[in-house]
């Protein structure tokens, strides 16, 4: 770049005119660069600023959830201390006589145990929708820094590939001295470096965004089941107190009722065997006596116990409200299995699955997503059948139930169902009685976390009860 200078001077009372070229190097390619450099920190900057923003706001956030997060720890633990009280009355009653009142006592103290699981519960969804919160922060923020590394590395990576271009010796000859040449390439070396940092912090934060995606996946995952075991706590509470009002009817409120009652063995046998035992998104209703020879045909097979498999497949179909409720025909498209299905999971798997058994996927029925109090969708539906296998699950065992069978599994099948349950329980240890609570819990949740205990307790609770009628049946 050149610049005229003029200068007048007077001499003699002569006035005289210099003009002098000044010649000025065209700007450094890496004056560019620091330029884009500048630009691109700047707009880095302008994104931390605003993340900080945020950040501070989630940080006033994250000290009332903490506070809130005590509070709701300390009620958890009183209500985990009523309700071991509780527990402990429960079992010193049922080691009492065998009397009406007493019984009335262990309904009435059954329920008053449920009423505050129900409360446990709510509180650790309550815990567990904060987390959420802070997660979800989190993420924000890691998003925001990751697309502003992403600008910066690709605006030095330009300018990198920009000046590759130019060989050693343009350089060094078209700087005006020796020293502007050690310097240019003095400059590159440290960009590099500095590039080798940004892509390394960019490698990090990607990192702690996925980690951080995981955990939310986690933490709604682990709400969707929280949701799932207040609602069998809450069936488990209107059942009791059903109970409670029936044998009172029944007796008439007298104790030589009562007693007559617990003598009616054959009776009773008759009872049991033609009772409907409940199965949901099945075409036709059978009887506990006819559930009774499949489970016990299956054990032969699998290993499982009877009474435990059907315990496990009615808990199942306990949950009723979503099973069966979704994708039936004439439901809107938000029902639709495109909509209610995980789609890098369960889609594909459900097409196959209908195909192969000539049902059209539009119209089949599945289990709709599990909703909170606030009617907001938690985690996905698509489950099938009564075993309640989500498609991807199902995909693992069809091939072990069609060589039991010899023909293409049905997950809306009752026997495939059943068979389907036991080998996968089966592989979870419930070829044991002392196996069947863990193989239980995993069945539900994958894990034996004790925060859905109420799941395992509740199977191992009906698998006994069921196993007293399997022996009246024997009778």
């Amino acid at each position: 770049m050149c610049f005229l200078v003029v200068e007048r001077k007077i001499f003699d009372g002569r006035e005289y005119q210099k003009n002098t070229v000044l010649s000025i190097g065209r700007p450094s390619s890496w004056y560019n660069l620091f330029m884009s450099k500048l630009l691109s920190s700047l707009l880095l900057a302008f994104f931390l600023l605003v993340s900080s923003g945020r950040f501070v706001l989630a940080a006033e956030d994250m000290a009332a959830v903490e506070q809130q997060k005590t509070q709701l720890q300390q009620q958890l633990e009183q209500i985990e201390a009523q309700i071991a009280q509780y527990e402990k009355d429960l079992v010193n009653i049922k080691g009492e006589k065998n009397t009406l009142t007493n019984k009335i006592k262990q309904l009435q103290t059954q329920q008053s145990s449920l009423a505050l699981r129900i409360k446990e519960t709510s509180l650790q969804v309550e815990d567990m929708e904060q987390q959420i919160t802070v997660t979800k922060s989190f993420i924000e923020q890691n998003q925001l820094r990751t697309d502003a590394l992403k600008i910066e590395v690709t605006e030095v990576l330009h300018q990198i590939q920009t000046n590759d271009h130019r060989p050693f010796l343009y350089v060094f000859f078209s700087e005006h001295t020796l020293f502007d040449a050690l310097s240019e390439i003095q400059n590159f070396s440290q960009v590099a470096d500095e590039l080798n940092v940004l892509i390394d912090q960019l490698k990090k934060t990607r990192e702690n965004l996925a980690m951080q995606k995981q955990r939310l996946d986690t933490e709604q995952d682990h709400v969707e089941k929280l949701l799932t075991v207040q609602t069998l706590q809450q069936q488990a509470l209107i059942g009791s107190v059903k109970e409670q009002s029936t044998l009172l009817t029944q007796t008439k409120g007298k104790e030589k009722n009562y007693q007559a009652s617990l003598t009616e063995t054959q009776k009773q046998a008759a009872q049991i065997r033609t009772r409907l035992y409940q199965l949901l998104d099945v075409g036709k209703q059978i009887t506990f006596g006819q559930a009774v020879e499949i489970a016990v045909w299956v054990s032969e097979q699998t290993g499982v116990r009877a009474a435990f498999l059907l315990a496990v497949l009615s808990q199942e179909s306990n949950l009723g409200k979503n099973v069966g409720t979704c994708n039936r025909p004439g439901d809107p498209p938000e029902k639709g299995w495109k909509v209610i299905m995980k789609p890098t999971r369960d889609q594909e798997p459900f097409k196959t699955i209908t195909e192969e058994l000539g049902l059209d996927p539009d119209t089949t029925a599945v289990s709709c997503p599990m909703r909170d109090a606030k009617g907001k969708q938690v985690g996905w539906g698509g489950a099938m059948g009564p075993a309640q296998f989500i498609p991807s699950t199902w995909m693992g065992y069809r091939a072990k139930v069609t060589n039991i069978t010899g023909k293409t599994a049905n997950p809306w099948d009752i026997r495939d169902a059943f068979i389907a349950s036991a080998l996968k329980l089966g592989a979870d240890g419930a070829k044991t009685k002392e196996g069947e609570w863990a193989a239980a819990m995993r069945y539900f949740s994958g894990s034996t976390n004790v925060r859905f205990r109420f799941y395992g307790d509740q199977v191992v609770a009906r698998a006994n009860a069921y196993q007293e009628d399997i022996e009246a049946l024997g009778k």
